[in-house]
């Protein structure tokens, strides 16, 4: 995965008086936390530009004016409610050994034939939180949505991985597309939209019978 350097000052004060000349002066307080003690320091605001604002995820590389150096990934973030301006960052400490949870983006790959074909893509899931080792954390999760038809999805069973463990049910949708009104069904859709009603059918039969049996007795 790649790293964004921010660079900053350890803080000496922590108190409510120094943070709010921190935020006056346009740098924003952070904490790093999983070490031995919490590290506090703070940076410009515009470091953490491409850090905060971009759909990609980052790991961090904090470099203090002490000569502190400590690799981390951001947990949470606090915006002004009514500036929108960064308010305060909480970091997670990287150590090679220990795994760390983290929000992974998706990215689609290709086009839906059942899209051109008149469907809805559903885009259920943006991120997915992962567990694993830093060197071991995946930059995306690419999705390739060449062969989704109509009534099809994408769950998270198709992207499981030895390097990591995803924090979501395997049955989870990540994409889908979903029949419209003006849908052009094609014969490969229809099989499988007879597939699934049939499979539906099975089971209503399935889960009817033991309750006509628990009536004529």
């Amino acid at each position: 995965m790649k790293s964004i350097t921010i660079k900053g000052s350890e803080r000496e004060s922590v108190g409510k008086k120094s943070t709010k000349a921190l935020r006056n002066a346009g740098k924003v307080p952070c904490v790093v936390y999983g070490g031995d003690k919490p590290l506090h320091f703070s940076a410009d605001e515009l470091a953490f530009r491409d850090l905060v604002y971009t759909a990609n995820a980052h790991t961090v590389a904090i470099e203090l004016d002490n000569g502190a150096k400590v690799n981390a990934v951001m947990q949470d973030i606090q915006f002004h409610p009514v500036t929108d301006s960064i308010m305060h960052i909480d970091f997670y400490q990287l150590f090679e050994d220990k795994p760390v949870t983290m929000n992974i983006p998706v990215r689609l790959q290709g086009n839906s034939p059942g899209v051109r074909n008149g469907g809805r893509l559903l885009f259920r899931k943006r991120k997915l939180a992962i567990k694993a080792l830093p060197d071991k954390l995946p930059d995306f999760f690419d999705v390739d949505i060449s062969k989704l038809r109509i009534g099809q999805n994408i769950a998270v069973s198709s992207l499981l991985s030895d390097d990591f463990t995803i924090l979501h049910p395997d049955s989870t949708t990540v994409v889908q597309v979903k029949t419209a009104r003006t849908a052009v069904m094609t014969d490969d859709d229809d099989e499988e939209l007879d597939e699934e009603a049939e499979g539906a059918e099975a089971s209503a039969d399935g889960a009817e019978a033991p309750a006509e049996e628990a009536a004529q007795e």
